[in-house]
């Protein structure tokens, strides 16, 4: 027959309770931390992604407004190039009238002789060739066209015609079936036109452009 089981009276059975609750206190510390830490980590995560978001947004302004710069910067230089184009135009063809009186006075003839000779060598076939000048170059012309007709070996009749009313510097050459002027004032007539409206075209569409950016 067996023997009757003894009390365990001595037996602590809380002490085995409290090192379970011991274990699960520990166990719920750790997941405590292991979710602040991971809390934390999101939270840095998602501060860098804003942070970047931001970093992004700014440097796209900056780039933005660096553009919108550059821009204005290169109308600025375009209206400043069509600015000096026209005054260096302007600047040429008033250095160029300037300088063509001078030069009329200094060699009256010059001009006339080129063009004279230019006719000489094309027309050996016209019977005669007339020269109007301004009278007071009839002595000089003559004797120099004489000299370019000889030179070039013209079989025509050469006339020589004093005319008051043809400036210095320039003249009609006539022959049977045409002629040509050089009539100086005509020809800077139809240049300074010619300035006046390309200059006029360049500031349009400079201010064109202007307007333009301005909207």
């Amino acid at each position: 027959m067996s023997a009757p089981a003894k009390f365990l009276f001595d037996v602590d059975f809380a002490a085995g309770a409290d090192r379970k609750q011991a274990v699960t206190s520990a166990a719920h510390a750790v997941k405590l931390a292991e979710a602040e830490t991971s809390a934390h980590r999101r939270g840095y995560a998602e501060a860098q992604a804003d942070a970047k978001v931001e970093y992004d947004r700014r440097i796209a302004d900056a780039m933005e407004r660096i553009a919108a710069n550059l821009a204005e910067a290169n109308n600025a230089l375009k209206a400043i190039e069509t600015r000096l184009e026209c005054e260096a135009v302007e600047v040429a063809v008033a250095v160029a009238r300037k300088l063509s009186p001078a030069l009329i006075a200094r060699e009256p003839f010059a001009e006339i002789s080129a063009l004279a000779s230019e006719c000489f060598r094309e027309l050996v076939a016209a019977p005669h060739i007339a020269v109007r000048v301004n009278d007071t170059l009839y002595a000089v012309a003559r004797e120099k066209l004489e000299d370019i007709v000889r030179a070039k070996s013209f079989p025509g009749r050469l006339v020589v015609l004093a005319e008051p009313d043809i400036a210095v510097g320039d003249c009609r050459i006539e022959w049977a079936d045409g002629g040509i002027n050089r009539d100086v004032a005509a020809a800077e007539a139809v240049i300074d036109a010619a300035v006046a409206g390309y200059i006029g075209a360049r500031r349009n569409l400079a201010e064109t452009r202007h307007e333009e950016n301005r909207e």
